[in-house]
């Protein structure tokens, strides 16, 4: 988010599923793995109170910047970090294990608002989409370098786009020609060209799911996802410990489902995942994907 926005636009999602999931108290250690703009954070912080704690990670510096100007006041430590490196994070901090984990893994509506990054349709500048803009491959450069077939296989696995085949190989005609997509604007006019309609037409945007694939592509999202549910969790959280995750794609979702019951070290809390009111859809539309997961630890973690 750009440092001269006054205020934030994200509207935390389900945030009453996740504090009720979450079964907060005063006192709880509490790792917000993906903290943005402190939208689930603050009122974590506020229900656990003064004697409680909240470490919140982020691999975006600006939005953890943005964050770091509302939790002012508050027990609350950020850290430029993704959540799978929080075994380290927390032995630097001297915390054997925290009580509760939060993961969300949406794209924050302050992301999709800066020009400058290319996550929205809309945005100006060059594509990135890069969370950490120190690392990592920019999407423009994925775009400029890939075959057709691997930018195919990006959008179907990382998109479940229909059309794959046919945006894939827009994407290397318009580069062949020396026209090649560099930014947003050139993307989402590459993607309904494809589908025959006219950028920024009502309704959904057919280039929804090319942004989320490329952008999941850049961040390595799902390995990250993967690396949390199946490695780290179990170590970092205290028997009776919950963690909450919300997900936003179908294969974010099921690795989720999967983490928690494929080891006998969880129990769940919820039997299938929660959904988002239709009332909240209306005042919140990009709650409409959204799917709560929760579950407690309740053993060791079994030995590989």
């Amino acid at each position: 988010m750009s440092s001269s926005a006054p205020r934030s636009v994200h509207v935390p999602v389900m945030l009453r599923e996740v504090l009720r999931e979450l079964r907060l108290e005063p006192g709880l250690v509490v790792l917000d793995g993906t903290t943005g703009a402190a939208g689930h954070t603050l009122p974590i912080l506020q229900s656990i109170g003064s004697q409680g704690r909240v470490i919140g990670l982020d691999r975006d510096p600006m939005m953890l910047a943005f964050a770091a100007t509302r939790v002012d006041g508050h027990p609350c430590t950020l850290i430029q970090s993704s959540y799978i490196n929080s075994p380290t994070v927390l032995h630097d901090l001297k915390i054997p294990a925290v009580d509760r984990v939060l993961l969300d893994l949406g794209l924050s509506s302050d992301q999709l608002a800066d020009r400058d990054r290319g996550f929205g349709f809309d945005a100006g500048g060059p594509l990135d989409m890069r969370f950490d803009p120190s690392q990592g491959v920019p999407a423009a450069d994925l775009i400029q370098s890939l075959s057709r077939d691997q930018l195919e296989r990006i959008l179907t696995e990382f998109g479940e786009e229909s059309r794959a085949a046919a945006i894939a190989s827009e994407l290397v005609r318009r580069r062949q020609t020396g026209n090649a997509v560099t930014t947003a604007e050139q993307l989402e006019d590459c993607v309904c060209r494809v589908y025959g309609i006219r950028p920024g037409m009502r309704g959904r945007n057919p280039a929804t799911r090319t942004f989320q694939a490329f952008r999941i592509a850049v961040n390595e999202e799902l390995q990250h996802v993967e690396t949390m549910m199946n490695q780290v969790l179990l170590q970092i959280l205290k028997p009776g410990g919950i963690a909450v995750v919300i997900s936003f794609h179908s294969i974010e979702d099921r690795i989720v489902k999967n983490a928690f019951k494929g080891s006998q070290g969880w129990q769940i809390l919820t039997k299938s995942p929660v959904e988002a009111t239709p009332a909240e859809v209306r005042i919140n539309p990009r709650s409409r994907s959204a799917r709560v997961r929760a579950a407690m630890r309740i053993s060791e973690p079994t030995p590989d």
